[in-house]
């Protein structure tokens, strides 16, 4: 059952052709801009020499360097009176990367986070609570004008304030919630703080986003709220949240070709990866007028899976982002990636939902030394406990990423707590 039919059923060769029709307006349009126009002259590109999707390799990639090089009316294609929406990164070193709406592109965003809303078991009969920053953080108008699309009762409740959290949950019978993981596991705490259970509400699904997070994670926060966890994706230059999502069946996020052209690069080669093997995502916009973005080098690392879904949705299906090609640090001489740790961490029982990967400079060597919140039902004064605990953990984690941590235990909620996106890694290494 789908919200959109037309397109999330549309047989292959069809979808292809819409695609490819679609690519040729987006590089019509895409032309106007300062920066393609430019471009596109550079290399000889016609929109209408292009007569199959395959050939969209032969066009060149966009980076977030380009779009900050660019900042700030570079990309867009249109008059400034028919702009009426921009969102932007948060830019605390050089130009933001910003990205311009029109009407049109509005239309269009909130209608895929419907679908998406809708694939994930939202109906127009529930209520919708968005726990996260509004502003000029894509989650809260993205999720906010897509549910009001689907037709249900929105809560535009933002970050923060937990025990108003619940008390919204408790007072409109709130079904459906989005917010990200880390946020997630410290409002369990104060339902547990305010001796409320989370299925005493009339929660049916939670929606998490915006932060990587392991499989290990979402079934954490399954288990404390009782219902089931959809992952979502989406990323500012893309619009934001409405990319990919998971239907029902959780096995896969169904990214919409109708609106994304989506290729699967080696971030080295960029040639694009064998079927099934984890690599960049690059996606290029198909129904955005405003500002289309061409060949996107996400940094977020996936893979396509195998076969058809058992939903009947035609869209091929992208795994949960594993990280970032620039997420990742090397520790003597090793490759590692946040979500690494938080794998292994999510998997003891004895560990809290909170950690910090800190990486430091001492005697000339670099040194990963992880600071892990002990679960409350675990926490105890017994040393040899404590001890065992974090040789444990020691263990594990070198086993997963072939280096050996430190490990230094803390009591539940004694490492600091932020409203936005968690902070996993502190690196504090001598540059030389």
């Amino acid at each position: 059952m789908c919200w959109q039919p037309e397109y999330e059923m549309l047989p292959r060769e069809q979808l292809e052709a819409l695609q490819l029709e679609r690519l040729q307006t987006t590089l019509a349009q895409a032309g106007k801009s300062p920066y393609y126009g430019a471009k596109f002259a550079e290399h000889g590109i016609a929109p209408q020499d292009l007569t199959d999707i395959s050939q969209i390799r032969q066009l060149p990639f966009t980076t977030k360097e380009d779009l900050r090089a660019n900042y700030p009316y570079g990309f867009v294609t249109v008059p400034r009176d028919e702009l009426v929406r921009l969102h932007c990164s948060s830019g605390t070193t050089g130009n933001p990367t910003v990205i311009f709406h029109n009407r049109h592109d509005l239309a269009s965003w909130a209608k895929l986070v419907a679908r998406s809303l809708y694939a994930a078991g939202a109906r127009p009969h529930h209520v919708f609570q968005n726990i996260c920053g509004y502003g000029l953080f894509t989650g809260g108008l993205g999720f906010q004008y897509g549910a009001e699309c689907l037709g249900m009762l929105t809560i535009p409740s933002a970050a923060g304030n937990s025990r108003r959290q619940i008390k919204l949950m408790q007072d409109f019978g709130t079904n459906v919630v989005h917010a990200i993981p880390s946020y997630l596991t410290r409002l369990y705490d104060v339902f547990e703080e305010l001796g409320v259970a989370p299925t005493d509400t009339q929660l049916k699904l939670l929606v998490i986003g915006a932060e990587p997070h392991s499989e290990e994670t979402r079934k954490r926060i399954e288990a404390l709220f009782g219902v089931k966890a959809f992952n979502s994706y989406g990323l500012s230059e893309m619009n934001g949240p409405g990319v990919a999502f998971e239907c029902e069946h959780q096995n896969g996020l169904h990214i919409w070709e109708d609106c994304y052209v989506v290729e699967i690069v080696d971030p080295v080669t960029l040639e694009p990866v064998a079927p099934g093997e984890i690599g960049e995502l690059v996606l290029t916009t198909l129904d955005r007028q405003a500002m289309p973005i061409i060949r996107y080098r996400t940094r977020d690392l996936t893979r396509f899976l195998p076969g058809e879904c058992v939903c009947g949705r035609t869209c091929r299906r992208i795994d949960r982002i594993t990280g970032r090609s620039d997420d990742m640090f090397i520790i003597r001489g090793c490759n590692v990636f946040p979500i690494q740790v938080e794998k292994v961490l999510m998997e003891i029982p004895q560990v809290g939902n909170d950690y910090v990967i800190v990486l430091e400079t001492k005697d000339d060597n670099d040194q990963m030394t992880i600071e892990v919140e002990v679960s409350r039902e675990w926490f105890t004064d017994d040393y040899s406990q404590l001890e065992s605990l974090r040789k444990l953990i020691s263990h594990r984690v070198r086993d997963e990423v072939l280096v050996t941590p430190s490990v230094r235990l803390v009591e539940p909620g004694a490492l600091p707590k932020s409203e936005g996106k968690a902070i996993r890694v502190r690196d504090l290494r001598q540059k030389g």
